[in-house]
């Protein structure tokens, strides 16, 4: 059984993680790409998982500005994509 795909963008950060849902929801390298792929553009990571034939992924958007401000954490943004 392959992993989820799974792409993980962070706010105000350059690139975006390209990787898997591994075990206990930890985040992995996909077997096919043999690490995590760091990419500058979601459009660059969308064309890895493509060229792999991937056709589903989980996109996690995170931000780390609530705890900054000493707020609770708020659950991050997930979204299915579909390419």
């Amino acid at each position: 059984m392959m992993n989820q795909a799974k792409i993980i963008g962070h706010a105000d950060a350059q690139h975006y993680l390209v990787g898997a849902i591994g075990v206990n929801d930890s985040f992995v390298e996909l077997p096919m790409l043999g690490r995590v792929v760091v990419c500058q553009s979601l459009h660059e990571a969308k064309a890895i998982l493509r060229d792999c034939k991937i056709s589903r992924v989980q996109l996690t958007l995170n931000s780390a500005y609530d705890e900054m401000c000493g707020m609770p954490t708020c659950p991050t943004a997930s979204q299915t994509i579909d390419l």
